[in-house]
Parts: C-alpha cells; sequence; structure tokens
C-alpha cells in the first residue's frame, strides 16, 4: 500500500527534497494529457479565436484523438494481461 507520507531526503544542509512515490513525471504528464484531450474534445478556447469546433478538421481531429485511445488502451491490456 502506497503510503500518503511523504519521504523526505535531504541532500545538502538546508535542502529538503519530499518524494512521493506515485507521484512522477509520469503521473504529471498523464494529468496534462487528460486536460489536453478534454479541452481537444469539448472545443474549449480562448476568446478573440477563430471558432474550429464544428469544422471537418477538428471531426478529424477528435477521430484521430479517439483511434490513438484506442491503440494506447489496447496497449495497456495487452502489457497488463502479460500477453
Amino acid at each position: 500500500m502506497l503510503s500518503p507520507e511523504p519521504v523526505v531526503r535531504t541532500f545538502l544542509p538546508g535542502a529538503c527534497l519530499a518524494d512521493w512515490p506515485f507521484m512522477n513525471w509520469l503521473v504529471w504528464m498523464g494529468i496534462a494529457v487528460v486536460i489536453a484531450a478534454i479541452a481537444a474534445v469539448t472545443g474549449i478556447k480562448p476568446k478573440g479565436t477563430r471558432p474550429v469546433a464544428h469544422t471537418r478538421m477538428m471531426g478529424m481531429g477528435r477521430v484521430a484523438l479517439v483511434i490513438i485511445a484506442v491503440i494506447l488502451a489496447y496497449v495497456a491490456f495487452r502489457a497488463r494481461s502479460g500477453g
């Protein structure tokens, strides 16, 4: 079971680094990818930009995103099942 308490390591006098074993760079990248995917699928855009939510290009982008997600889910399933 993962402990919610950080492991504290001191490298230099006065320097302290908290190390949570479940929060590494890959977790942060995954969070960023999920946020970007939600923004891409929902069509969220900043003010003053051109609307592209209902264009063919956005539709093809969504199709590509779904295909990539299915491929990654399949690869993750195969890796987890040992096949």
